[in-house]
């Protein structure tokens, strides 16, 4: 996001100079090679899906709606060097209105990316619930149609927010309603644990009952939980650092890892396929038939 993380550009000079951290310089090859092996990892994933009927079931949806915002947050950075490349080489007017707007289009890819993540992991907490307590009456609640709606309503939504948190980027209230989604969904997954669990502890006998690959399907979604909080949530304290004490010493020393924070993103997506590999015997074997080339549809 350039009108948001590129003000870490401007942060006053007297708070770097009273700060001992030394700011953090990462060489862009290793962003680029990172956002090339996830874009190249997710796309796996989609077509996996797409190639197995086996597969076509509404939880890989939701997951492909992950594996898909995975995909933007890679595609993001890639564009965004290419971009730098292009003005370096003089083919592009320095904050010329080619710039600009190819600046907002790559800012609204970054902020679909973490809007996209944060409502396709509510959604599969949400699936993960109805599957461990709604067993029987699953796949009459979770239908293909349901499915294909909600997840319309889920990217259109986030399209339109992001376009409209990149275009009022500036302002303070969009700091604060781009930064509070993201306490907002583990608060939202927060319950659903904690709901689980209450009614857990008084059907231990029907939960025993239960498929294993359904409660398998819970520890899936909370390691990728654990994953996306750890990537992204030292971005978002950098955010909200960046806009509230930006002058502050210590608060210029934790945004001096501003480009480490950032590579952590990159390495969301490069972890997530491989989660899905290691959990999912189905998405490990459809990955190994695609790599190999072995027909299996």
């Amino acid at each position: 996001m350039k009108h948001i993380i590129n003000s870490y550009e401007n942060i006053n000079n007297t708070a770097r100079n009273n700060s001992d951290c030394p700011h953090v310089v990462l060489p862009e090859e290793i962003f680029f090679t990172i956002s090339i092996v996830g874009v190249l990892e997710n796309l796996i994933v989609l077509l996996a899906v797409f190639k197995n009927k086996n597969l076509q079931a509404p939880v890989y949806f939701f997951i492909c709606s992950l594996a898909i915002s995975d995909m933007l947050g890679s595609l993001y950075k890639i564009l965004e060097n290419i971009l730098i490349i292009l003005r370096n080489m003089g083919y592009l007017k320095p904050r010329g209105s080619f710039e600009t707007t190819a600046d907002d289009i790559i800012d609204s890819l970054f902020v679909l990316s973490l809007l996209g993540s944060i409502f396709s992991l509510s959604v599969i907490a949400a699936d993960r619930y109805i599957t461990i307590f709604h067993a029987l009456r699953y796949h009459s609640i979770v239908t293909m149609r349901r499915t294909v709606v909600v997840l319309t309503v889920i990217w259109t939504f986030c399209t339109g927010t992001g376009i409209t948190m990149v275009i009022f980027s500036h302002h303070v209230p969009t700091v604060i309603t781009f930064t509070s989604l993201f306490p907002l969904m583990l608060v939202f997954i927060l319950c659903l644990y904690v709901h689980m669990f209450l009614l857990a502890r008084s059907h231990t006998r029907k939960i025993s009952t239960l498929p294993r690959a359904n409660m398998k399907g819970a520890i899936t979604l909370t390691i990728l939980l654990g994953v996306f909080i750890f990537c992204w949530a030292p971005f978002v304290l950098h955010v909200l650092l960046m806009t509230f004490c930006p002058s502050n010493p210590y608060c210029a020393c934790y945004m001096s890892l501003f480009q480490v924070n950032g590579m952590l993103i990159m390495c969301n997506a490069v972890i997530d396929p491989f989660i899905y590999a290691f959990r999912s015997p189905e998405l490990r074997d459809a990955f190994k038939k695609m790599i190999f080339c072995s027909r299996y549809w």
